[in-house]
């Protein structure tokens, strides 16, 4: 361990109580009716964070229904694009002022480092700020060469009531992805953050109440997902279900929703690979690839955790990761030189390294970590930088999403082979490709089976860019315009000029 860089622990951060959270129904704060409360431990300290009301059937039910009729009345849904548009930023503006805040209690329930959370923060505003410019531009289209006695009109009218169930890799930066998009479309909202994230979706509910909204527009209910996820994936008074987390989970929504045919949004897990091609500046290469795998400790559905890289280059680009992995910090997520910190559960870490081991023990070659790391002063989860390379590309370790910070290395000789290396897992979330001739970038782009594909870069992220994937990664598209399309059923209108309508029965 004595090559790898540790943040040993610094003064502990912590508010002066215990942050106490409750569900948002109607416009009112309420503990559950059993009066049940579940806590969380922080994963890098163990201090307890957060005691939260821990919801049910009774809480579920009155959080839909408050939104049912909160949209039925049209208080929301009629309100002008302008005025919504005004309390999105009013959110926006909140979240900005609040941001310290919000960002310790992120920190401390997920274990990622501060200066993470205040980015993800402040990245939270922007999207807020872009729905909110979406609110009073959306429009319909018309068609006025239907003949001079018809006029078409095709109307783009909100979907109703949304369930948003949100993971907790990024708590505050995920909800952001969705609501203010459901809230610029008109429709209203019943939102589950994860039981090990909570607290920062409840400051979220504070500031929209702040902010003015009607009651009922936005509704939170915390718990689990049994009963509570699964509840608001399967009631009659939802019109749509928007989920964000594992493969496994978002199949069981799509099952549960069939009967009803409510729309789906999912945004699931991904395998990513990059392709590396002998003319790539590997340096560049190799710095974005350390980001790519180590960032948010490789708990992100973007992880690019499998290189794929070409056989000239593979070993030294190999060497130059494992250098670079070395000297980036781990450790105490409070600590601003922190850039990797604490996994999210001891269930997780123990996931990790057995990936690792059974790499190993089918014969691939361990060149750096693989295992659990201690971290002085601190009694959390932490897990070494790890790359792995003399892989076989059936293996699990490169094939299925490990979730942490472990790099899978590949290999290829032909263009062709890297393609199929790269499409060869059920995932199609994102994909990246590192050469100098834009013919290679470009032909990679239009092959890789992905919903993102970058370019001589990683994880790049823009409001305006759409985000999803395709095969098991999911199912629709946030951010972006495309972000407030799923949250718009279309109407066609049309109407006939004068009494110019032909008789059919013939008189």
């Amino acid at each position: 361990m004595s090559d790898i860089t540790v943040v040993e622990a610094g003064k502990l951060n912590l508010p002066e109580t215990t942050f106490t959270g409750r569900h948002l129904i109607g416009g009112s704060w309420l503990d559950s009716s059993d009066s049940a409360t579940f806590e969380r431990l922080s994963p890098s300290h163990g201090h307890v964070v957060s005691v939260s009301a821990n919801g049910g059937a009774t809480e579920v039910e009155a959080a839909i229904m408050s939104a049912r009729k909160a949209f039925d009345e049209g208080v929301w849904k009629k309100m002008s694009g302008k005025d919504r548009s005004t309390l999105l930023l009013t959110v926006a503006d909140l979240i900005s002022q609040n941001r310290n805040r919000i960002a310790l209690f992120e920190t401390l329930e997920s274990g990622k480092p501060i200066t993470q959370a205040k980015a993800e923060i402040e990245g939270a505003v922007d999207i807020w700020r872009y729905a909110a410019a979406l609110a009073r531009t959306l429009h319909g289209d018309s068609h006025n060469s239907l003949g001079g006695d018809m006029l078409g009109m095709i109307l783009k009218e909100p979907v109703g009531v949304v369930s948003m169930i949100t993971p907790w890799n990024f708590p505050f930066l995920i909800v952001s992805q969705k609501l203010p998009f459901a809230l610029a479309a008109g429709c209203t909202a019943v939102v589950k953050p994860s039981e090990l994230t909570p607290s920062t979706t409840v400051i979220l509910g504070e500031l929209i109440q702040a902010a003015g909204f009607p009651a009922g527009v936005v509704n939170i209910v915390l718990g689990y997902g049994d009963p509570v996820g699964s509840s608001m994936s399967t009631h009659e008074a939802v019109d749509m279900v928007t989920f964000t987390g594992s493969t496994a989970v978002g199949k069981k929504i799509v099952e549960a929703t069939s009967a009803s045919l409510k729309k789906v949004s999912l945004e699931l897990g991904g395998k990513n690979p990059q392709v590396i091609f002998p003319d790539a500046d590997l340096d560049q290469a190799a710095d974005a690839i350390v980001f790519g795998v180590y960032f948010n400790a490789g708990e992100c559905c973007n992880s690019g955790s499998r290189i794929i890289a070409h056989e000239d280059v593979a070993e030294l680009l190999t060497e130059k990761v494992v250098e670079l992995s070395r000297k980036v910090p781990f450790g105490d997520p409070q600590d601003p030189r922190t850039q990797v910190g604490a996994i999210i559960s001891e269930a997780h870490n123990d996931k990790i390294a057995g990936y690792v081991k059974a790499a190993s023990d089918a014969g691939a070659d361990i060149r750096l970590g693989g295992q659990a790391l201690e971290v002085p002063g601190l009694t959390g989860r932490f897990f070494m930088p790890t790359v792995v390379s003399s892989l076989s590309a059936d293996m699990p370790i490169a094939r299925e999403e490990v979730f942490g910070p472990v790099l899978s290395v590949l290999t290829f000789t032909e263009f062709d082979e890297a393609v199929s290396l790269a499409n060869s897992t059920s995932y199609g979330l994102s994909a990246g490709v590192w050469s100098e001739n834009v013919h290679t970038c470009l032909s990679f782009a239009r092959e890789a089976q992905a919903g993102t594909v970058w370019t001589n870069t990683w994880m790049d992220g823009y409001s305006e860019i759409p985000f999803g994937g395709v095969k098991e990664s999911g199912l629709g598209r946030e951010l972006g315009r495309y972000g407030i399309e799923e949250f718009l059923e279309t109407k066609s209108v049309l109407m006939r000029i004068g009494k110019t309508r032909a008789a059919w029965v013939q008189k």
